[in-house]
């Protein structure tokens, strides 16, 4: 069985994490400590960007698409608001593989907290922002 999934909601969340991300690392909001802890140079270049936000929008829309598919799921099995089980899933799958696994591998790389803490957070913030615009849509593909 597959879950129901609306895909205008999967490809409006998908552009949300475009957007989240746009703003959250650019330089006057969190870009600058990021590009400096992470030890990012940028080239200058433009075209050096395409290929990480191609791969970016690629990824973005597996997680929209998961997140929905298990927000359908959820639904199914508990009921009730599905505005609410999908933040409460989405949340969950942040902290249970997002989070957990960032945290995880920024310890063996020796990485700064500070880093690891603002990039769990913008994944909370991104994760959120599509389970509020899948959660609105509801899971018919109407």
């Amino acid at each position: 069985m597959i879950p129901e999934i609306n895909l205008w909601a999967v490809l409006l969340a998908t552009l949300s994490s475009m957007v989240v991300g746009s703003l959250w690392y650019t330089p006057r909001v969190f870009g600058n400590y990021w590009m400096r802890v992470a030890k990012v140079t940028p080239s200058g270049d433009a075209k050096d960007a395409v290929k990480p936000i191609l791969v970016t929008l690629v990824v973005s829309f597996v997680s929209a698409w998961v997140l929905s598919g298990a927000a359908a799921i959820s639904q199914h099995f508990y009921g009730g608001n599905f505005l609410a089980n999908t933040l409460l899933t989405a949340l969950i799958l942040w902290a249970g593989f997002t989070a957990a696994r960032f945290i995880t591998h920024d310890a063996f790389e020796g990485r700064p907290a500070g880093l690891t803490v603002l990039n769990c957070a913008h994944e909370l913030v991104t994760l959120m922002v599509m389970a509020l615009i899948i959660g609105l849509f509801g899971i018919s593909a109407a």
